[in-house]
């Protein structure tokens, strides 16, 4: 008995977001199609140039504009920061040190260290 295997596909926006690149800044041919398992895969051992140029100057989705500068996404939108950034408008930030980035990573850093905390705490209750 042999299987029939479907190609899997998926829509622009969910292949952009695994590439870590915003969808709007994408060549028309790559948001107009369906993007398969096998060319997203390939997509990300071999990145084309355009893709190399998006992850390096951007504009970036939101998710790696709040990687970029330590804060969460929710923390960008509190900071007014709405739309998709450059790299260099990320720097540019980054050297401004508005006083909501500020603010946003210290509440990012609590953040995290509380989840340290209670890490180690559930760890230490399993042993």
């Amino acid at each position: 008995m042999t299987s029939h295997q479907n190609t899997q596909t998926m829509k622009p926006a969910t292949a952009a977001k695994k590439l870590g690149v915003y969808l709007p800044a994408t060549p028309a041919e790559f948001q107009e199609g369906v993007v398969s398992r096998a060319e997203l895969n390939e997509l990300q051992t071999n990145p084309p140039q355009w893709l190399q140029d998006l992850r390096r100057n951007g504009p970036h989705p939101r998710p790696v504009v709040a990687a970029r500068l330590g804060v969460s996404i929710a923390g960008l939108a509190r900071g007014g920061v709405t739309e998709a950034l450059t790299t260099e408008q990320i720097e540019a930030l980054r050297e401004d040190k508005p006083e909501w980035l500020e603010k946003e990573r210290a509440t990012q850093a609590e953040v995290r260290k509380e989840a340290a905390r209670l890490k180690e705490k559930k760890a230490q209750q399993q042993d």
